[in-house]
């Protein structure tokens, strides 16, 4: 199903630049039967939270690796659909054609919504590259099976590089250059950071249990 769906991403830009980013997250219960998504619309322009919401699931597809996506997207679709005003693109916590299958969660969910989508993980799942410089701004192609899949990003001087690849509807400069204007000093890009502790707090006061 993945490499099915994967011939429906568009890895063009075909929308102006993005104003209102989604930064999604998710987080899962000790028990990792229940799930919690998170969203957080950010201004662009105003560099401002304009809304957040969250959902709760239960009854999720089952842990397996490279399938994450069909785990996590659920929640994530229940989350967006709370929020008032439509998002321009999503940056989600995870990949995109960075992927084995070229099909992670920006990927799936960026076909389900047809909305422009970056992926934007903290570790690598596949492909290889150079080093990085340790400045601001400094990339590195992330390759894999001779393919370009994404790249290596410094979004903060000296701080650990992030995996940045297409998720739909959107071309890889592009990408990496709405992770970096979404930056506010921090190793992640404000929406998804902002997301994460959106739902680590939940979970952190118990409302994600049974």
């Amino acid at each position: 199903m993945q490499r099915q769906l994967a011939a429906r991403v568009r890895p063009v830009t075909s929308r102006p630049t993005p104003r209102y980013i989604a930064g999604l997250d998710v987080a899962f219960s000790a028990e990792g039967e229940r799930s919690i998504g998170g969203v957080v619309l950010w201004d662009r322009r105003t560099r401002q939270v304009v809304e957040q919401h969250t959902a709760t699931r239960s009854g999720l597809f089952p842990y397996i690796p490279g399938l994450l996506s069909f785990r996590e997207a659920p929640v994530l679709l229940a989350a967006l659909r709370k929020l008032l005003r439509d998002p321009d693109a999503l940056l989600c916590d995870g990949h995109g054609l960075a992927h084995p299958r070229r099909f992670g969660i920006a990927c799936h969910l960026g076909v389900l919504t047809d909305l422009p989508t970056v992926g934007c993980a903290k570790s690598r799942l596949v492909g290889d590259w150079e080093a990085v410089c340790e400045e601001r701004c400094a990339r590195s192609p992330l390759r894999h099976q001779g393919e370009l899949i994404g790249s290596v990003l410094r979004t903060r001087t000296g701080v650990k590089p992030i995996f940045v690849s297409v998720g739909h509807r959107i071309e890889l400069t592009a990408a990496e250059q709405l992770v970096l204007d979404c930056g506010a000093g921090y190793r992640l890009p404000e929406p998804t950071r902002l997301a994460d502790k959106l739902v680590a707090q939940v979970k952190r006061e118990g409302l994600l249990r049974s």
